[in-house]
């Protein structure tokens, strides 16, 4: 019996993307991977633009293809962790996007590093055709993660790669909502291969990853791998006890040696309480975003709601 290849592919908004995705993914496990059985497992986060329309019609005419609809956008990374947990009926599965940025002529790759032994192939951007400033950005987020956590970290991994059954079952073991599945690599993946390309522009539409989307995932993965907010609040709060201490034990000083012509002035004290306001409410946030994170984590809330599924009833048969 052969092996069996499941391929994620969530989707929001891909109406343009879907159906040349689908031909070409077809096209490349009939003619490089035909010793395998396969299935193209969508996931679609409640879309407005058609994008469900042309996947149930993908379904109904391939049944290597079935398909997952939320009831509501769940966001993206629920969305995808709710469909990798869906895989377990294959051999491996393979994450990818819906806009072509991640290239569909590293699948065959992957499967002959996974038939080599590893449990795990990781696909690392060298490059990437879309925004230069945010890979430069997204490049300095990855250098201070792992400067300050104790687990050693990806650079530029997106979650595109290989995964292999016994990770796929290890990651249904967390009922966490939102899971970092980049994380999860780097903290408890063995036996892993990293292959390295370099990002094409998406081939239609524009990505739904906004700036407070980034910013969200960055707090959340920061706080989840690091400690350094926390203690940075400590130290700064005992560096800035000894300096206030020292800065007014010179004005007592100078105070007693010129008493009558030494005045203290108003603009230290307005200057002194704005600096501290400031730090205050900085690490106050920062401490929000632990407790936030914290309490996204003990929630033991479903990750999605479907509406319906299609083609899964003929895996049941």
């Amino acid at each position: 019996m052969p092996k069996r290849i499941c391929v994620g592919l969530p989707c929001y908004n891909e109406k343009e993307n879907i159906e040349p995705l689908y031909e070409e993914l077809k096209k490349e496990f009939e003619t490089n991977l035909s010793d395998y059985d396969y299935v193209f497992q969508f996931i679609d986060n409640c879309s407005t633009d058609g994008t469900r329309e042309i996947i149930e019609g993908i379904c109904q005419k391939d049944k290597h293809v079935r398909a997952i609809f939320n009831a509501k956008n769940f966001g993206p990374d629920r969305s995808a962790s709710h469909n990798f947990c869906q895989m377990d009926d294959c051999d491996c599965a393979i994450l990818m996007s819906t806009d072509f940025q991640t290239p569909i002529s590293l699948i065959k790759d992957f499967v002959s590093e996974w038939e080599r032994g590893a449990k795990i192939v990781a696909a690392i951007k060298n490059s990437s055709d879309e925004n230069k400033l945010m890979y430069k950005i997204r490049g300095l987020y990855y250098n201070l993660i792992q400067k300050f956590s104790n687990i050693e970290q990806i650079e530029q991994f997106t979650g595109f790669g290989l995964y292999d059954q016994s990770f796929v079952s290890f990651f249904k073991e967390f009922k966490e909502p939102i899971i970092n599945l980049r994380g999860l690599v780097a903290e408890y993946g063995h036996d892993v291969k990293f292959l390295y390309f370099d990002q094409p522009k998406r081939k239609h539409g524009k990505s739904k990853s906004n700036f407070y989307y980034l910013f969200d995932l960055a707090m959340y993965n920061f706080t989840s791998y690091t400690k350094i907010g926390l203690r940075l609040a400590t130290f700064s709060g005992l560096i800035i006890s000894v300096l206030s201490l020292a800065i007014a034990f010179v004005y007592f000083i100078l105070k007693l040696l010129n008493w009558n012509s030494f005045s203290f002035g108003v603009v230290p004290i307005i200057c002194g309480v704005f600096f501290l306001g400031a730090m205050q409410l900085i690490f106050l946030g920062l401490l929000g975003e632990y407790i936030m994170a914290i309490n996204e984590k003990m929630m033991s809330r479903p990750r999605v709601k479907e509406e319906k599924r299609i083609n899964f009833e003929l895996e049941e048969e």
